[in-house]
């Protein structure tokens, strides 16, 4: 339906007539050069959520990105031009930031990784291509003339996820779009529409030519929605975890006829809605962190390696979290995380069953400091981990298991008012160390430094008297006997 009376929500007009103060002039300006522009896609589909106004604007827009630039400058408090080879100029206004697109179409061929883009001619045909009813409603402007020629309104109110096209030319045109459903999946809650989900189920080899760049960004956003845990099942039972983070789909373990084990997909998800709930319950409370979520969902990938099971049919899952530590950094590399992210992912990972090492009694100053030590910045989200990590129905020992995590991290609290366990370093330095022993700069000083800090740890701060008889001990007897070797860090 096309030429209807604008946004059908109280809501959605308001949200419309505050970004038109901003889009208003910018959209005289095209008309009188002869252009058509229009509001399309995400924002749209906000404001009628009741979502609006938007910061992010998307305009498309009948003008060839030449002609674009030229109409920004001028209005424009900056103007970037990146993706003009795709058809999209970007600008920023105030507190807005603009991509507008020129009408078309783009499509990959079996092998490239980049879309090929060919401009249209028609706001119509701009919307047949879009990926998603919901995203290819439009409110032409300055007339506010809402356009919705794919039954997106109707799609809103129902909560479908449907194809303006057949889903096999819409993920034809883009595969990344498939991954797009399970995101929108679980940012709205929506369920996609038989059609498409058995599309996606025939054609999930396609993402294969979709840069890892783009498809980490999707992943990312799915895990950072209200419902993940419904975006990844899409993701596996589609078939694209498969082709995108296959070490999802693999903790789906036959389970032994004694069901010995929890299913480790079905752990692992609700390891990451509990690890979820407890970022804003429990404190330090933090936004939406997809580091946390990462680690949750991700913690056990190394189990399929390691299970075994024994002569009497039990099963083990020995150094589960080391095998896993290096598949989830050898995975978020692939996909090109940043590395600071695939660093404590990993780490987390491995940290993860660190609390269970020690047991459920009192925890000693030395084991209390080893790890917080271990930890360094990421004790927070251990803490917040390692709560989530017990799915257990049991509720006498999920009880025990909360009590004693809750001791920890009283002792920690109580230790770090008397020491700085975050920054815990020997008493003594480098340079002490060589005076003292009267040793150049080399291998000694630093395995006598590690030295000085396992006693750190162990026994708390010492004051320098009492560091130097140990320090020249420890010298005397095995440090001098080791001379000359190099102790990896």
């Amino acid at each position: 339906m096309s030429g209807q009376p604008g946004p059908r929500t109280p809501s959605a007009a308001v949200g419309l007539l505050e970004v038109m103060d901003v889009l208003a002039p910018l959209a005289q300006r095209f008309v009188e050069a002869g252009h058509e522009v229009a509001l399309v896609g995400g924002p749209v589909r906000d404001l009628m959520l009741g979502q609006g106004p938007a910061q992010d604007l998307d305009l498309t827009t009948s003008a060839r990105p030449e002609a674009v630039v030229n109409l920004l400058e001028g209005w424009a408090d900056a103007i970037w031009d990146v993706g003009m080879r795709f058809g999209t100029v970007g600008a920023r206004k105030g507190d807005h930031r603009l991509e507008i697109t020129t009408y078309r179409t783009e499509s990959y061929d079996d092998s490239s990784r980049k879309p090929e883009v060919a401009f249209g001619d028609s706001l119509s045909g701009d919307l047949v291509r879009r990926d998603f009813t919901i995203n290819a409603m439009a409110v032409r402007l300055p007339s506010l003339e809402f356009v919705d020629l794919h039954g997106g309104m109707d799609d809103l109110r129902d909560g479908i996820l449907r194809t303006p096209a057949t889903p096999e030319q819409s993920f034809d045109d883009d595969p990344l779009r498939m991954m797009r459903a399970a995101r929108f999946v679980s940012q709205l809650g929506f369920v996609i529409e038989p059609l498409a989900r058995e599309a996606m189920a025939r054609m999930a080899s396609r993402i294969d030519i979709v840069s890892a760049e783009r498809v980490r960004d999707e992943l990312v956003k799915l895990l950072l929605g209200k419902y993940p845990r419904q975006g990844l099942e899409v993701l596996v039972e589609s078939g694209l975890a498969e082709r995108v983070i296959p070490e999802l789909p693999a903790l789906q373990l036959e389970l032994d006829e004694h069901h010995r084990h929890k299913d480790v997909y079905q752990h692992s998800l609700t390891v990451m809605e509990q690890a979820i709930d407890l970022e804003s319950t429990h404190s330090p409370s933090t936004p939406p962190d997809v580091v946390l979520r990462l680690a949750a969902l991700l913690h056990d990938v190394g189990k399929p390696r390691t299970r075994k099971f024994d002569e009497s049919g039990g099963v083990s899952f020995h150094h589960h979290e080391v095998v896993g530590a290096r598949m989830v950094r050898k995975r978020l590399t692939e996909l090109r995380f940043p590395q600071e992210t695939v660093d404590e992912v990993s780490r987390l990972t491995e940290l993860h069953l660190r609390f269970h090492g020690y047991g459920t009694g009192e925890w000693t100053d030395s084991a209390v400091r080893r790890y917080v030590r271990d930890a360094g910045d990421l004790l927070p989200r251990l803490h917040k981990l390692t709560r989530a990590d017990c799915t257990t129905r049991n509720r006498r020992r999920a009880q025990a298991l909360q009590e004693a995590y809750d001791g920890l991290e009283a002792r920690i609290a109580e230790l770090s008012e008397q020491e700085e366990l975050a920054s815990i370093r020997p008493d003594l330095d480098g340079n002490d160390i060589m005076d003292i022993l009267g040793i150049p700069a080399g291998p000694d000083v630093g395995r006598a430094y590690r030295y000085l800090l396992d006693i750190r740890l162990d026994r708390g701060p010492l004051d320098r008297e009492e560091a130097e008889r140990v320090l020249t001990a420890w010298w005397q007897g095995t440090g001098a006997a080791g001379a000359g070797r190099s102790v990896p860090d």
